[in-house]
């Protein structure tokens, strides 16, 4: 779809419609009075739409909400304890340590989202997720009590990855690097250890966290298009820029966890593959939302695509000449077919 004439027109016409965009893109703190003109703003039908599904995201939270004590207690009585090897127990407390603070790092980006995001639809619906993300962050810590010492440190690059995110004061980064980025990688992390079943109880309880992420990512679909309006190639290059950081810090945050991931039996390749397929699935449905193609994320998963394969090969080669022809087919042409739709935005 194209962004509808009406959009273009209605910004001519409202002098206050571009300073609010840029207002909204940067959350200036500044502005922290009442904001009695929300409701005055004119809207394309395309943007009516997504706000009537933001709208959604926060009562389908409230409808979908469940009591993490009670679910947790439910669940150990029901399979008689959290059962795990000792020579795994430490590699998933070090594992879901990096859940458990990453779950307190997305309850507050949500929560200052709620507060600085406008309109009111946006605003709900980042409620709704800094209520998920505060349940799922006491009921990890609550699973983590039961496994031993709830972990209090993070290795350098993952601590990195989530402060990149915490510290940034815009609100575009803010919503990339939360539901872009991070919630597709934790989703990835949660259906490996859910399929491996290395441990009953979580494998029940995170089928709970997986359905209440999956609505988060909506949030950055719907209503990224409206703050990537009118940004001009300075701050677009900037943004280009920090995401490149981010990505990179992934990656290093993946290979600090491989041994926990080796000693799990669980395969870092796979985690990798089924989070940049989640990534760019929740990129591909914001390029049809905006109804612009999104070049420069195909150059960035093209790079991902490399870099993993030099650093974790698909298969055994039986040259280093044919593993790096496989690197170099993945920075040319992407792992997969899956980014053109980055840059093959139907009208």
């Amino acid at each position: 779809m194209i962004r509808s004439t009406a959009g273009r027109v209605i910004r001519k016409i409202d002098p206050r419609a571009r300073r609010r965009e840029r207002q909204a893109r940067q959350g200036a703190r500044e502005h922290v009075t009442l904001p009695l003109d929300m409701f005055d703003q004119l809207r394309t039908g395309d943007e009516v739409a997504a706000a009537k599904k933001l709208e959604g995201i926060y009562h389908k939270g409230q409808r979908r909400a469940w009591n993490g004590k009670e679910v947790l207690a439910e669940l150990v009585e029901k399979h008689g304890g959290v059962r795990v090897a000792p020579e795994q127990r430490e590699a998933l407390r070090a594992l879901f340590a990096v859940i458990l603070w990453g779950e307190l790092a997305a309850w507050k980006i949500s929560a200052d989202l709620a507060q600085r995001l406008e309109p009111l639809e946006a605003k709900m619906a980042a409620t709704a997720q800094a209520h998920d993300e505060a349940r799922h962050f006491y009921v990890m810590h609550d699973y983590l009590e039961l496994l031993g010492d709830v972990p209090r440190t993070l290795p350098p690059s993952t601590q990195r990855l989530l402060e990149g995110v915490l510290q940034t004061d815009d609100l575009v980064r803010k919503l990339v690097g939360m539901q872009m980025m991070v919630e597709p990688m934790a989703l990835a992390l949660f259906q490996m250890v859910r399929e491996s079943n290395v441990e009953p109880v979580l494998s029940d309880l995170i089928r709970l966290f997986e359905r209440d992420e999956a609505r988060h990512v909506a949030l950055g679909v719907l209503h990224l298009p409206k703050l990537l309006q009118g940004m001009g190639p300075v701050e677009a290059a900037r943004l280009y820029r920090w995401e490149f950081g981010e990505y990179l810090a992934q990656l290093r945050m993946l290979r600090e966890m491989e041994p926990h991931f080796n000693a799990l039996g669980l395969d870092v390749r796979r985690v990798i593959e089924i989070g940049r397929n989640k990534q760019v699935r929740a990129n591909q449905m914001l390029a049809e939302e905006i109804g612009a193609p999104l070049p420069v994320l195909e150059a960035f998963i093209r790079f991902f695509d490399a870099k993993a394969e030099w650093e974790w090969p698909s298969r055994e080669y039986d040259t280093s000449r044919d593993h790096l022809e496989a690197v170099l087919r993945a920075a040319f042409q992407g792992g997969a077919d899956v980014p053109a739709h980055l840059t093959d935005v139907a009208a």
